[in-house]
């Protein structure tokens, strides 16, 4: 007993590698490919960072989500670098037209139902392929950035305090589980001529994957970028 404890703790920390699931909306080679020369908006990372106390609350860190939502941006940029598309920003807090901005948010629900109906935590029994959409109303945001696709990012997570590292510690040594803190995210490419997800990519951050480091950010967007059709 007191060996699977050990393991039980060592596991907890020793979880390193972040674990990806890609979708594509059609499998064959090259149909999600956008064609070169291709615009592609890459929008802002939507990215939130939080404490995980002792007690299990969530404690928001402004700092840590900007420190994230920059190395990421700045890896996404990166990653373009030598691709034979014409790649531009977009800065969501910077948007003054309503439908664009609510079409962001529409991007945020989506991503989360493709999360919940596509990766085993919800079923819908009459959709059984990947085809979500925006809806024709991605025309307006291909129109008004002048881009062909859009590159979206969404994380939600949280880091554990040392008191909770503890407390995990102490708990699994008695054979008790407390719920560690992690981070996860999806990347979506949109065709805005269409408004439809072309493909899509799920990420467990692993203990290498630290968004606030420049390099955890680096082997993160490694991961979230996988078999991107780019």
């Amino acid at each position: 007993m007191i060996l699977r404890n050990i393991a039980i703790v060592a596991c907890l920390f020793m979880a390193a590698c972040t674990t990806t699931s890609t979708r594509l909306a059609d499998k064959s080679p090259t149909a999600a490919r956008p064609a070169t020369g291709a615009r592609v908006l890459i929008v802002q990372p939507d990215i939130e960072l939080s404490l995980l106390t002792v007690t299990g609350l969530s404690e928001p860190r402004a700092d840590w989500s900007g420190q994230a939502r920059d190395n990421i941006k700045q890896e996404l940029k990166a990653a373009t670098i030598g691709k034979s598309h014409t790649f531009r920003e977009l800065d969501p807090a910077a948007v003054e037209e309503p439908r664009i901005a609510q079409l962001l948010r529409l991007h945020e629900a989506v991503g989360s139902s493709i999360q919940g109906f596509n990766y085993g935590l919800y079923k819908l029994p009459t959709k059984k392929s990947f085809d979500w959409t925006l809806g024709s109303g991605a025309q307006t945001l291909g129109q008004t950035y002048d881009a062909d696709y859009a590159l979206f990012t969404f994380s939600r997570g949280a880091f554990s305090s040392g008191g909770r590292k503890a407390a995990m510690v102490g708990a699994a040594l008695l054979g008790v589980s407390i719920p560690t803190a992690h981070q996860t995210a999806f990347v979506s490419l949109v065709d805005l001529k269409t408004g439809k997800v072309v493909w899509y990519n799920f990420a467990v951050a692993g203990t290498d994957s630290d968004m606030r480091d420049p390099e955890g950010a680096k082997t993160f967007a490694k991961a979230l970028l996988k078999d991107a059709p780019l």
